[in-house]
């Protein structure tokens, strides 16, 4: 047996157990399928060794500087929460060196799921590749990084940079991974392993939150909510989404009347306001960061506008649900 494929898992702050829980589960099938140690997997953290989780605990992992004596394999970025301001601003330089380094190292895979996408983008390591990203940042991504070809699939693979959206879709993407590397069979039988009863293509389009989409039955009325919910930073005029999804103002203000009790207009806002509050309660965004994020020009306009739809100012929310980090746990080294 030659020596296990190099794995490093590189947490992010904010990142999701079950993102990380995924990943592992992923190789591990596959070591149990071969009946080899195909796998070998490292977590490093880009601040020492403790990786901040998205519901407070935090991991053990090794620096990043550990990475310097990996011998090449997939780096996976684990994001489930934008960045912005929850690293140092020496962290990110390291992060951001040790990145670009690996990527001009062609036997590298370079790989992301959730909002890691966009970390590889702003180093330029996704220029002229197509990606995947979290459907909640997908316009804002596309707009800030016009060389990459963010994609609204589940995943991505691009010659050597692989990437995925939010929560399973990290599974669907690893599975035909491995299937490239080993054989659809291969890929099958680890899919069994885990419990799926298939594979999920990259094109299908990542779902949304309940909240964004409720289920109804036109397909119209889909399409303007997904549209919706893909520009929270620039809120689309209710002719232009009418116009997108092939119907009249009117038509369409019918449509959300008839199956959802509300005006565009106040769905729109709604969903604009409680990303606001998603992004208050799991990130360290400035205020006036999450309200651009959320297409609010206007710090006031945001504040009065949050207050007479929840009840508290945005800096009330924030405070009411900072929650500390608790106890470290260790994952271990290695995975067998």
């Amino acid at each position: 047996m030659g020596n296990p494929y190099s794995v490093s898992l590189v947490l992010l702050p904010g990142f999701s157990l079950f993102t990380l829980g995924a990943v592992r589960a992923a190789f591990t099938a596959a070591n149990e399928v071969e009946g080899e140690f195909l796998y070998r997997l490292r977590q490093f953290s880009p601040e020492g060794e403790a990786a901040p989780s998205q519901c407070g605990l935090t991991l053990a992992a090794e620096p990043l500087a550990g990475l310097g004596g990996e011998s090449p394999g997939l780096l996976l970025l684990i994001a489930d929460e934008r960045i912005d301001g929850r690293l140092s601003e020496a962290s990110s330089h390291q992060l951001g060196q040790q990145l670009r380094r690996l990527g001009e190292n062609g036997a590298w895979v370079l790989g992301a799921c959730g909002m890691g996408a966009q970390v590889l983008a702003q180093h330029g390591l996704l220029d002229g590749y197509r990606a995947a990203i979290d459907w909640q940042c997908h316009a804002e991504a596309v707009r800030r990084y016009p060389d990459t070809v963010f994609t609204p699939g589940l995943y991505e693979l691009d010659r050597n940079r692989i990437s995925a959206g939010a929560g399973a879709a990290v599974i669907d993407l690893l599975l035909h991974w491995l299937g490239k590397r080993h054989g659809s069979m291969f890929a099958a039988e680890v899919a069994v392993v885990l419990g799926l009863e298939r594979l999920r293509g990259g094109d299908e389009r990542q779902p949304v939150r309940a909240s964004a989409q409720p289920a109804v039955a036109s397909t119209r009325l889909k399409d303007a909510l997904e549209l919706m919910a893909a520009n929270l930073a620039e809120p689309l005029p209710a002719e232009d989404i009418a116009q997108l999804v092939g119907v009249s103002r009117r038509q369409l203000e019918r449509l959300f009347r008839q199956h959802l009790d509300t005006f565009p207009s106040r769905y729109y806002l709604e969903l604009r306001l409680k990303h606001a509050r998603r992004q208050l309660r799991q990130t360290t965004l400035s205020i006036q960061q999450v309200g651009l994020a959320c297409g609010f020009t206007s710090g006031s306009h945001f504040s009065t506008t949050y207050r007479n739809y929840f009840g508290c100012t945005p800096r009330e929310e924030r405070a009411r649900h900072a929650m500390p980090l608790v106890e470290t746990y260790n994952a271990g080294e290695e995975m067998e």
